[in-house]
């Protein structure tokens, strides 16, 4: 494996940094978002993770936010211009809403192996990245549930927080051989995502 200590991919431009997240009920959205923060605490900065449902059943579309700032801050409001979206599930991959609000030059990771032409086109100018987050967690994981891999992604298109902190919040949650698998799923990730 090539050094996971390397520089971030995106050079951030924002001192206040928000991240949304999309995904469905029982895919582990809210933990993604929290295990984020956490991680960035560890790092010194403030935080503000919190979820967003519609009905709460199984498999109903959920979103997740995490602020993060070197500095104090107090907004306290979703996300509605996130600076990056993460979308867990591939199946929400083709609906444009879920790409409504990104800023100009904001980010987009999607776990998905294609892209339709349409959201191509939506984010024309856009920093787009896609990784096989499914393959991924089906490999190290033996079930398909993404949300950690995909912060494998996260960390290295943007350094926000370093991996180092991410696998140690991530440990401390998830102890034992199902925090190493983890930990191997977060770092094949890391690797494995790509520009389009």
């Amino acid at each position: 494996m090539s050094d996971l200590r390397r520089m971030s991919e995106v050079q951030l431009s924002h001192e206040l940094f928000d991240v949304r997240f999309h995904g469905r009920a029982g895919q582990g959205v809210v933990t993604a978002s929290r295990l984020l923060g956490e991680a960035a605490i560890l790092e010194g900065k403030w935080i503000h993770a919190f979820p967003n449902f519609g009905p709460e059943r199984m498999g109903a579309p959920v979103s997740s936010f995490t602020r993060i700032s070197p500095t104090k801050f107090s907004i306290k409001t979703q996300v509605y211009h996130p600076d990056l979206i993460v979308i867990i599930d591939p199946s929400l991959v083709p609906d444009p809403v879920y790409y409504v609000g990104l800023k100009p030059d904001g980010i987009v990771i999607l776990n998905t192996t294609s892209v339709p032409d349409h959201i191509l086109e939506l984010l024309q100018g856009k920093k787009l990245w896609t990784v096989d987050g499914d393959t991924i967690s089906r490999k190290y994981l033996g079930r398909t549930i993404a949300n950690t891999v995909m912060l494998g992604a996260l960390i290295r298109v943007t350094g926000i927080v370093s991996l180092e902190y991410l696998t140690e919040v991530m440990l401390k949650k998830f102890p034992g051989d199902v925090g190493m698998k983890n930990k191997q799923a977060i770092e094949a990730a890391f690797e494995e995502v790509k520009q389009l």
